[in-house]
């Protein structure tokens, strides 16, 4: 009784596959779970396994074949009648006789060392390569078959999807046998090569070659009637150690499949594989010499009189102590990080964007920097007016200035504007107050921004000086982000986030009411708020406020001019 193998499921979305390899011969003897042929996709590469035990009687889809899932596979029996339903009657009788050459080559060659030299010499396995890597392939041999090689000495290269690396030699030796060939996948823990005596290396070349003499040449006619599994094993194996008379060399069909994809003409690359065997690399090198030379081609003909441009060295990258180390989380990280879980879990988390002009504030703060600091001793920076301008907004949209119980039964107003300033210091985040920051003017919030701020760098700042906030503003500050969504600090319902100040053009309108484009000095301004309290809506009026107090830039008062 046969059974018809299909083509399983291999993943949502994938409808065919392509048959790389058949791992089995027509009448190889399988059992449950065995693989039979490898399949490659868009989305993965994988080994099909028999689902029963038996002989295989018919191969239905040649290598480099599509097929879809459902289709027809292979048809496996139970191995009683294989050779009379087998289609053609010759191949198999011609099949039987086989043996009894095997036995007149077996009397005729005298007992030599396996080929492989596996009786006198230790496998080489490919070891693991990182957490989940299961298999790699292999893109080069360093060494050829009959070369010393040393403990320790680089042996092969295996190409996986988290690593490339090289694979040293456990022992001296010399390499009788390479197991996986190159661009072939390999699983960890699997046998790639055979290091042992010279003496074994050079004995098995002399026993193949009296094998070859004792074992009489097929004719013409043999060689026709020789099963069609037969015939292409043989080729394979003269392609992938010589190139073919025609001049064409040997690839697999993994390098066919990838020259197809990127329009690679396999007849314009020089292999550098053994016997000149183009290798993936030698693909993925003329993709990127394809990709390149049409830039190149198009370039006016003056860029090569063009002195050449100073090259520059790239900059040294210091390495931290801390890589590949572990130690205990500082007591300030372990409480941001429970606070910042804490708030995820807490309230109801929502980001609205807003792009702000700061271009008549910068302009502002340039022209009054060096008095306010001369007069008030104290640096003017942005944070006052954003601070100014949050502060009028609280007291116009209290909701943001509240907080909700646990029972989310009431909603507490606070009767004063506290800020909360995220600060970058030495020891990590902290969040120092400014207390009554309603009452203050632009002044009065620069001085105290720049206190808390400092003493918070310097750890003086006092733990009454790290609670109480109704809101907070992060900003980044120099670092460059141009915006982010930051984590509410609870108890408060809201956070403004203040991205950093970049020039951009951007349409305006001149005097006479014209859309002109000029280079502005745009941010972004980012409000977190608690959604169980505030509303979409109100977020957006809360953040128009700010873009209009702080594209007008009315603080020429404040500041004396």
């Amino acid at each position: 009784m046969s059974t018809t193998v299909e083509l399983p499921a291999l993943g949502e979305s994938v409808t065919e596959g392509t048959v790389t390899r058949w791992l089995v011969e027509v009448g190889d003897t399988v059992s449950v779970d065995d693989p039979i042929v490898e399949i490659s996709t868009d989305k993965v590469d994988t080994e099909v396994p028999s689902p029963v035990a038996g002989t295989i009687e018919k191969i239905l889809v040649e290598e480099d074949e599509d097929i879809e899932v459902g289709a027809p596979l292979v048809v496996i029996g139970d191995g009683s009648g294989a050779s009379e339903e087998a289609p053609a009657a010759p191949a198999e009788e011609k099949k039987e006789e086989a043996p009894a050459a095997e036995e007149k080559k077996e009397e005729e060659a005298p007992a030599a060392p396996a080929s492989s030299g596996s009786s006198e010499g230790q496998e080489v396995t490919l070891p693991a390569l990182g957490e989940s890597v299961t298999e790699g392939t292999i893109t080069r041999w360093l060494k050829e078959i009959g070369e010393e090689v040393a403990v320790d000495e680089p042996l092969v290269e295996i190409s996986t999807d988290k690593v490339d690396t090289e694979v040293p030699s456990p022992v001296a030796g010399t390499l009788l046998e390479i197991r996986i060939q190159e661009d072939e996948d390999a699983e960890v823990g699997q046998v790639l090569a055979i290091i042992g005596d010279a003496s074994a290396a050079s004995s098995a070349p002399a026993a193949e070659e009296k094998k070859e003499e004792a074992a009489p040449a097929p004719s013409a006619e043999e060689k026709k009637e020789a099963p069609q599994a037969e015939v292409k094993k043989e080729k394979t194996s003269e392609e992938a150690s010589a190139p073919a008379s025609n001049g064409e060399v040997y690839v697999t069909p993994l390098v066919r499949k990838l020259a197809k994809q990127e329009g690679i003409d396999l007849s314009t690359i020089k292999g550098t594989g053994v016997g000149g065997r183009i290798r993936k690399q030698d693909v993925q090198a003329a993709v990127e010499a394809k990709g390149s030379s049409a830039p190149a081609a198009s370039a006016p003909a003056a860029s090569e009189s063009a002195p050449a441009a100073a090259k520059k060295e790239a900059p040294k990258v210091e390495k931290s102590s801390k890589r590949g180390t572990t130690e205990k989380a500082p007591r300030i990280r372990q409480t941001v990080a429970k606070r910042m879980v804490e708030s995820l879990a807490t309230s109801a988390q929502l980001t609205t964007v807003q792009e702000i002009d700061l271009t008549r504030l910068v302009a502002l703060r340039n022209k009054a920097k060096d008095d306010f600091a001369a007069r008030e001793g104290a640096k003017l920076t942005f944070l006052p007016f954003f601070a100014k301008a949050v502060t009028e907004a609280l007291q116009q949209f209290p909701q943001f200035n509240s907080s909700m119980s646990d029972d989310f039964k009431e909603i507490t107003y606070h009767g004063s504007e506290n800020l909360g300033l995220a600060v970058d210091t030495p020891k990590g985040l902290l969040v120092p107050v400014v207390k009554d920051a309603g009452d203050l003017n632009i002044a009065g919030l620069a001085k105290k921004i720049g206190d808390v701020a400092k003493r918070a760098r310097d750890g003086q700042v006092g733990p009454e000086e790290l609670s109480g906030s109704t809101f907070t503003i992060s900003s980044t500050g120099q670092t460059g982000g141009v915006f982010f969504t930051p984590i509410i600090n609870q108890p408060n319902v809201a956070i403004l986030g203040i991205g950093s100040t970049n020039k951009r053009p951007a349409i305006v309108q001149d005097a006479e009411g014209n859309d002109v484009i000029a280079v502005r000095s745009l941010a972004y301004f980012s409000l977190t708020y608690d959604h169980r309290v505030v509303d979409g809506a109100d977020a957006g009026r809360f953040l128009n406020f700010l873009k209009q107090r702080l594209e007008e830039a009315a603080f020429d008062a404040e500041l004396g001019l």
